[in-house]
């Protein structure tokens, strides 16, 4: 565009007798004022785009709407730990939660511990991680990023006397855990590629120049965490790559005893680990695709483990939750998660079922490990997130909450639909499909689908107030759980990566394709959206088959694969290598060119395009959305917008705060509902 000149510095990339010109690859230096002059010019389209199409009162009407669905005073339910009940709540106007407990007991008064609307004054930017009470209940621990960047402050503040400690513990990075003693705290630290290798113990009376190492990983594709067992018996450290791990265990009450092995490394073989009692729990994948459950003696660690639970081709193991008599283990089946209750004085065993085809379930907030409740959270499209005791020995379950919504809703007004949509090589992928009763299958709904697809995560189904002004506008609303996730098992994780990457974007296709033969939408009306990795898909998606789609959100996309994976002097990338590959093998860099979205722009006729970014985005660097959105608009012949929208101050979660968040979204979907003809 006339309006965006972007000068094209001459550099060549020179790898495996290919050269690949990039004209674009100055937008790298950060420290450039002409490079910040670009971003700033690239908001400045976008905001003038969104405005001369109509777009800025629909954005403030729908993030009104979005606000009128939220109840900003509301709490979740108190939940018992030990002497006192933790919860968290909102108040009217306020952008952040409050964290709260009382005594447990009747008429207990409020104690506010954590007001992060207090920490956030004067602040554009702060994320709150890894909350976290001592044993004793007076410490509370907590890491604080002020701007999006993932660089951490572990912060403590006295609980008996409402004052932070007067010291903070700088550049830690996500680990943080109690020992029994509640006075000595595990945290992380980072390497120059912002990878956690190392994990120190701080006294919380001493300062931290005398904090000591405990743990320190060398090998580049290792993360490093701690965490302690719900029993306060024992803390892990976890070293663990993408398809690998090894695990130390402490005492919880002797912090300063040097880690013990519990789980040697072996490659390609995970392995998690808790401990209940006499025994610790070991949830792995070997000589077990779909994970199995094994036991070692409390005395014996370093013993021959023996098999508690087998592993089942058909359900994927995906973690436990430890109690005093009973054991609680997540799975997925059927492409949902689910909880598989086991007594563990016999082994009975039940299961906790769900109603809808589609949810996202989750545990929440077990403290405790002497008891028979165990609280879990669940949500889907249409029903709002609620919280539930569940008594794991009478099967009784107790709503305690329900996510209350404004205005006026009904969860029978709306259903949700999971189809199979025959991929090309035959597998059946799930596709959700959520809308309002009384949309029908005319060939012209307007439709909004989702997608991920990478690392094994999952895209559950989930309710969520944003979207509501969407389905209230007759959009459907997609999820498509391709190959690349975890949503039908280890399988289907193992089935999108590496040499089967190419699955997840033909899966994708796919889905895409079912909605218009099927009756719902024509391209024309069909918009597509995804994040980080799943940016990635969606530049693939749109190389591939730019005619299926009318417009595309990327947010925070991953699409510089090539340059990215060969510069392992960036955060992330030598630990990625079991995701994609090592592209300095010449068949592994062919094929990362073959799907590489910024590497394949074409001379095509491109769908709107907005795709957002961070600068301080530690996980997907600024520059790739950029780049690729230069290029994109250097090269696309359709003449539809190609929309650059890059937060200067935050990371890869974009806006923080509830309000940031809706703004976010209230400008995303304004673009998707100008272009797909929907006011």
């Amino acid at each position: 565009m006339s309006s965006l000149p972007v000068p094209k510095r001459p550099f060549v990339h020179r790898k495996h007798g290919r050269a690949r010109p990039d004209p674009y690859h100055w937008l790298r230096d950060r420290d450039d004022p002409s490079v910040i002059e670009h971003l700033k010019k690239e908001n400045a389209h976008s905001q003038t785009w969104l405005k001369d199409n109509g777009g800025d009162d629909l954005k403030e009407t729908l993030a009104k709407d979005m606000l009128h669905r939220i109840v900003e005073d509301d709490s979740t339910p108190p939940l018992p730990n030990g002497a006192y009940r933790y919860y968290t709540r909102t108040e009217r106007n306020q952008p952040y939660p409050i964290h709260c407990r009382r005594k447990d007991a009747p008429d207990a008064p409020e104690e506010i511990i954590l007001n992060v609307n207090a920490l956030a004054e004067g602040q554009d930017y702060i994320r709150i991680y890894q909350r976290s009470v001592s044993r004793d209940h007076r410490h509370l621990a907590w890491l604080q990023d002020d701007d999006g960047s993932e660089h951490f402050r572990l912060r403590v503040k006295d609980l008996s006397t409402g004052e932070m400690l007067d010291y903070e513990v700088a550049d830690t990075k996500w680990t943080l855990t109690w020992a029994a003693d509640s006075r000595t705290i595990f945290y992380a630290r980072a390497d120059a590629a912002k990878r956690p290798y190392q994990i120190w113990r701080h006294d919380i009376h001493s300062p931290p120049e005398d904090d000591v190492l405990v743990f320190e990983e060398l090998n580049e594709r290792y993360f490093v965490s701690a965490s302690t067992s719900s029993d306060w018996q024992r803390i892990f450290v976890t070293s663990a790559s993408k398809i690998s791990s090894e695990i130390h265990f402490l005492h919880a009450d002797r912090p300063e005893q040097p880690p013990q092995m519990l789980w040697p490394r072996q490659e390609n073989v995970e392995a998690y680990a808790t401990f209940a009692g006499d025994r610790y729990l070991i949830r792995t994948n070997l000589g077990a695709q779909t994970f199995r459950i094994l036991t070692v003696p409390a005395q014996t660690p370093q013993a021959t483990p023996t098999e508690w639970l087998a592993a089942d081709p058909d359900i994927t193991l995906t973690g436990m939750a430890a109690f005093n008599d009973h054991l609680v283990v997540g799975m997925r089946a059927d492409g949902n998660e689910q909880f598989q209750v086991f007594r563990r004085a016999d082994n009975a065993t039940h299961r906790i079922e769900f109603p809808d085809p589609s949810y996202m379930l989750g545990a929440a907030g077990n403290y405790e490990y002497d008891t028979e409740n165990f609280f879990f959270s669940y949500s889907s499209p249409r029903q709002p997130n609620t919280v539930y005791q569940y008594n794991m020995e009478t099967r009784e379950r107790v709503l305690l909450h329900e996510n209350p919504v404004g205005g006026e809703f009904d969860k029978d007004n709306f259903i949700i639909e999971r189809v199979m949509v025959v991929a090309s090589d035959g597998e059946a992928i799930p596709l959700t499909i959520t809308r309002r009763r009384d949309v029908v299958q005319d060939g012209n709904r307007p439709v909004l689908m989702f997608g991920y697809g990478s690392y094994g995560s999952t895209y559950d189904a989930y309710f969520s107030n944003l979207k509501l002004p969407l389905l209230d506008r007759g959009v459907i609303v997609c999820i498509a759980h391709i190959r690349g996730g975890g949503e039908m098992g280890r399988r289907w994780y193992d089935h999108g990566k590496k040499e089967h990457k190419m699955n997840t974007f033909t899966d994708f296709i796919a889905c895409a394709e079912h909605l218009v033969a099927s009756g719902w939408t024509r391209p024309e009306r069909l918009a597509i959206s995804g994040a980080s990795a799943g940016g990635l898909l969606m530049g693939a998606v749109t190389n591939m088959r730019p005619d299926l789609f009318n417009a595309v959100v990327a947010q925070v996309p991953f699409v510089d694969v090539v340059s990215t994976m060969l510069d392992d002097s960036l955060p992330l990338t030598v630990t990625e290598y079991d995701e994609w590959g090592d592209p300095n093998d010449v068949a592994v860099f062919e094929r990362m060119m073959s799907y590489s979205p910024y590497d394949n722009v074409t001379a095509q006729a491109y769908p709107a395009m907005l795709i957002t970014a961070g600068l301080n985005d530690p996980r997907v660097s600024y520059w790739e959305p950029a780049k690729w959105a230069a290029r994109l608009r250097e090269r696309s012949i359709s003449g539809a917008p190609v929309l650059l929208k890059i937060h200067l101050g935050a990371g890869h979660g974009g806006k923080s705060g509830r309000y940031g968040i809706i703004e976010d979204y209230s400008w995303i979907f304004a673009f998707v509902l100008k272009q797909l003809g929907v006011e």
